[in-house]
């Protein structure tokens, strides 16, 4: 292996740890599913990383079918730049349906009271929510589960839409010279890497919330927001990512 190799090798991995840290879009969503979800640390692990490994096999092969059929850079970019803004518009549409699910949860979440007049003239209330009473609590878990899935679901296909906008010229430098296990040694680097940091970052910022536990999820008044909350700072980070380019 040259050192020329080694230096692509290290740099990629460098531009992919670089690239996922400043992206916020590349952990938040997972760290603040996971808490409004109630998600044990392993499913946000796994998450995680099956998210991670999509969001860069769709670059991969785009880039491979650059290099078999002769596309030039600039095309493959263009259509990376194209897969980036519906990725963008995606995560946007993915928090405000999961925003307004979480309001409309909280809605049905809110205490309210039942009169009830006896034959005898003796009068009574009851107070419950619309999650846990009995003839709800099998469709609020239904429903609260299916959520769950279009939650993991939904985030792997946007991340599997999301590109990873570095990689594929650092793909094309050995493959120009024809050096196919330079491009796989980059190839596995970045991917790598890239999954490597998010998953260490999510996991940390998962474990971090744990002791301290942050005051807007706290509060019980604040408690029943916490998927309305974790929908407006999924849609924030694509908003991040269409009007800053994060």
């Amino acid at each position: 292996m040259t050192d020329e190799l080694l230096m692509l090798a290290g740099g990629a991995a460098s531009i992919a740890f670089i690239h996922t840290l400043i992206g916020p879009d590349h952990y938040l969503p997972f760290v603040a599913l996971g808490k409004a979800r109630g998600w044990s640390l392993p499913r946000i692990t796994i998450t995680t990383i099956f998210c991670g490994i999509g969001h860069s096999m769709g670059s991969i092969l785009l880039g491979f079918l650059g290099v078999y059929a002769g596309r030039a850079l600039e095309d493959l970019q263009m259509i990376e730049s194209l897969r980036g803004n519906a990725a963008a518009w995606a995560l946007v549409a993915f928090g405000l349906i999961y925003c307004v699910w979480g309001l409309r949860r909280s809605r049905l979440k809110k205490p309210h009271a039942h009169q009830h007049t006896h034959a005898n003239g003796l009068v009574h209330s009851h107070s419950h929510t619309h999650l846990t009473s009995h003839s709800h609590i099998h469709e609020g878990r239904s429903r609260g589960r299916v959520m769950g899935i279009f939650a993991a679901v939904g985030l792997f296909v946007v991340f599997a839409l999301g590109p990873c906008e570095t990689l594929i010229p650092l793909m094309m430098i050995p493959a120009a010279k024809g050096e196919w296990m330079g491009m796989a040694l980059t190839v596995g680097s970045f991917t790598f890497v890239t999954v490597a940091t998010m998953t260490t970052v999510v996991v940390a910022m998962s474990l971090g919330l744990k002791p301290v536990k942050i005051a807007i999820f706290e509060p019980k008044f604040l408690e029943k927001y916490a998927h309305a909350f974790a929908g407006g700072t999924i849609s924030l980070c694509g908003i991040g990512i269409i009007t800053l380019g994060l």
